[in-house]
């Protein structure tokens, strides 16, 4: 006979839940008290246990669907479940063969560097700059004028500045290919409800301000008038 997974209490004034996540699948074997789905609500997230050992013989609610208080999930039946794995075959060893001597490789000398151009080479000596650590720009990494222009502005400008620059740079463009890095995280329901709720909570707060025009020429000739006489009596000036 097959024992029923039902949707228990979920707490005072929550009357439904969604499935979150099925922690098992049909025909796996499932102990008494075993956490077998995970049920979302506007208030917690808990787990259903198994509330007998078997067999998970059905799923009547998938992930994603929302479900009342006593609704069917699945059932248990009796059982081992699924039934062991067959031993992996044997694994033959497999002939040896003879080492064969591997071929010496023959050093190949570096192709010459590129000749620095001389409009290149007497702005670098201008500046003192080695032209042999730059990244050249030209044609097989030549090194050209404007790569020694930006050398010397780079070691001309302070460290913080340099710094300030390179953090406000632009962030490269993604390519096409990181579509596919991408992943969308269904949102809980839990977080639903707070997101919900702050949306709401700025919808219905009173942001404004409000500014009165006064007339104050009276007020002011008024304290003219007796601020002498208020401050000798008192001995404090006389405040609007």
């Amino acid at each position: 006979m097959a024992t029923e997974i039902r949707v228990p209490t979920l707490g005072e004034s929550v009357s439904e839940a969604t499935i979150g996540k099925w922690f098992k699948k049909i025909g796996d074997a499932v102990n008494a008290d075993e956490p077998l789905l995970e049920l979302e609500t506007d208030k917690v997230t808990l787990e259903v246990n198994a509330p007998t050992s078997g067999v998970l013989a059905e799923i009547t609610a998938a992930d994603g669907q929302t479900v009342g208080i006593g609704a069917l999930l699945g059932q248990i039946a009796a059982g081992a479940g699924n039934a062991a794995a067959p031993p992996a075959p044997k694994t033959v060893a497999a002939p040896t063969m003879p080492k064969v001597a591997a071929p010496v490789a023959v050093p190949v000398p570096p192709a010459a560097a590129m000749p620095v151009p001389p409009a290149a080479a007497k702005l670098a000596a201008e500046n003192a700059v080695n032209t042999s650590t730059l990244a050249g720009s030209g044609r097989r990494g030549q090194v050209l004028k404007n790569d020694v222009q930006t050398a010397v502005a780079a070691a001309r400008m302070p460290a913080p500045v340099a710094a300030v620059a390179a953090a406000a740079s632009p962030r490269p463009v993604s390519r096409p290919a990181d579509a596919s890095r991408e992943e969308r995280v269904h949102m809980t329901r839990l977080r639903q409800t707070i997101a919900r709720r702050l949306k709401d909570a700025q919808n219905t707060a009173a942001m404004l301000t409000t500014f009165n025009e006064v007339d104050m020429s009276a007020v002011m000739h008024l304290r003219n008038q007796y601020k002498e006489l208020f401050e000798k009596k008192h001995g404090v000036k006389l405040g609007f």
